[in-house]
């Protein structure tokens, strides 16, 4: 009696797992249970040519920055860059060349995920899977994803649209910990005139970059403003292509009460399989007066990455 008790509660035990399981790891109701690209689907000829109307006076201007050893990454992320002379050493000249050649070429040595860059759906998971249901035990290889690599997603290109919503804070710079959710996000639409709609890059404006990066880099690594938890399941619920700010991180840190740490990660990668994009450099655009562009994106495509170093050029 007690042996059937005891697998009775173990059977319920697994039960209870099992829905839970599930209920963790639902596949994309909107492109399909094999799919890996999420809301790259979104990249149609028709959005394209409905970007390029975006483009009225003939500018271009880019969105990453500029990056090194000492730019201020999450920990343990680290760059090293080193140039070499291959074949000079003591002012040899490559006469093979047939003159007196001589060139430079670069060793990088970086964790990818520093700067301006892209988080592929494979970056962020919770309980052990990633976008589509996907196991960390399947795709999580040590020499590269398996599936949902950066290398597989094809140009980002689309209408992007910019919220200042520093502006709409009433300051140039907003502080750390500071965040905003759809309330926020709405009065700050309809305040500055910007639609967002399906398949839009959604990019948020707080002016940390600009305001932090130089003159307190420590700060602008190890805090920021962002977008709070409610705020990305807002923004999910909107279909965009991608979503992004010029943050490093896109929530605040420190989080708000109630909220779970860098979770709009999971709101978007996970559950909604919607890229995001980190250090978008939008406060130029901003100065002159454009808050509605083409946006363009080709990344590295170095097969299995979870993250693309980027600088997407916006076409105004």
């Amino acid at each position: 009696m007690l042996f059937k008790s005891f697998s009775a509660f173990c059977l319920g035990l697994t039960l209870s797992a099992g829905a839970a399981l599930a209920q963790d790891c639902d596949t994309s109701e909107q492109w399909g249970a094999e799919d890996t690209l999420g809301s790259a689907n979104l990249v149609t000829p028709e959005r394209t040519l409905e970007a390029v109307k975006l483009i009225k006076q003939g500018k271009s201007m880019p969105l990453g920055i500029a990056i090194g050893p000492n730019t201020p990454a999450f920990p343990p992320r680290s760059l090293s860059l080193q140039v070499v002379q291959p074949n000079q050493q003591g002012g040899q000249k490559l006469t093979g060349f047939g003159y007196e050649g001589n060139y430079n070429d670069d060793i990088l040595q970086t964790w990818i995920g520093i700067g301006s860059q892209l988080d592929g759906l494979g970056h962020l998971g919770e309980n052990g899977h990633y976008y589509n249901c996907l196991d960390e035990k399947e795709i999580s290889a040590i020499t590269g994803l398996t599936k949902l690599g950066t290398h597989a997603v094809p140009p980002l290109v689309g209408r992007a649209v910019i919220l200042d919503m520093a502006a709409h804070a009433g300051v140039e710079v907003m502080q750390a910990g500071d965040h905003f959710g759809s309330e926020e996000i709405k009065a700050a639409a309809e305040a500055q005139g910007v639609e967002m709609g399906e398949g839009d890059i959604i990019l948020f404006h707080t002016g940390w970059t600009e305001g932090m990066l130089e003159s307190d880099p420590q700060a602008w690594g190890g805090t920021e403003p962002g977008l709070n938890n409610e705020g990305a399941e807002y923004i999910a619920s909107l279909n965009p292509m991608a979503v992004g700010a010029d943050t490093w991180g896109l929530e605040p840190i420190p989080a708000p009460d109630g909220d779970k740490v860098f979770y709009g990660h999971v709101t978007l990668l996970k559950k909604n399989g919607i890229y995001i994009l980190e250090t978008m450099n939008v406060g130029p655009l901003l100065r002159e007066g454009v808050n509605e562009f083409m946006f363009v994106l080709g990344q590295p495509r170095i097969v299995g990455t979870v993250q693309a170093m980027i600088n997407p050029v916006a076409l105004y």
